[in-house]
């Protein structure tokens, strides 16, 4: 397994130490809810890390081009599942987020029966990138919500928009 790899499963590691630490804050600013931030943030940044390693030191793998989009969406989902828990992120939302991924894994899993691995695009690593923003500014002011309906806008516009991507640029792997 590659540096880069391991990295990433610390990310996914890190995940329940996250949810542990949010339901601790029961969504509420203080020292639990700035533990979960801190915890978010670092495993956020593993994200970059893992990839700019995988890139610089070539450990660019079908495992990591696998796992790394996957503990990205294990950790975003999981807090917005925490928010929409406490009524802060609509569940029609998250809903428009979780088909989006799975539409996106879908279309992966075909191109692979193909013999072709789609990468993650720009457009899905702005996604990733304004969502984890957008989470971290949530976590940092709770309780603000005209700040939680922008992030919320940018989550399913961003969301909305790569998902499109993706399948516009990789339609023929579903023809026949």
């Amino acid at each position: 397994m590659t540096t880069a790899s391991k990295i990433t499963m610390v990310r996914v590691a890190m995940i329940p130490m996250y949810m542990a630490a949010m339901y601790m804050s029961h969504g509420q600013a203080g020292m639990w809810m700035y533990i979960s931030l801190g915890i978010f943030i670092i495993a956020s940044l593993t994200d970059f890390v893992d990839g700019y390693i995988a890139r610089h030191y070539n450990q660019t793998t079908d495992f990591g081009k696998f796992l790394d989009p996957l503990a990205d969406k294990l950790l975003t989902i999981a807090a917005m599942a925490m928010f929409c828990e406490w009524k802060v992120f609509p569940a029609w939302a998250l809903m428009i987020v979780l088909t989006r991924e799975f539409a996106v894994t879908g279309l992966r899993l075909v191109a692979v029966q193909k013999g072709n691995v789609i990468a993650a695009g720009w457009s899905g690593k702005v996604k990733t990138a304004s969502t984890m923003v957008g989470l971290c500014a949530m976590m940092a002011l709770p309780g603000i919500p005209v700040l939680n309906w922008i992030v919320i806008a940018v989550i399913v516009i961003t969301t909305v928009y790569s998902g499109g991507e993706y399948f516009v640029q990789n339609w023929r792997c579903l023809l026949d």
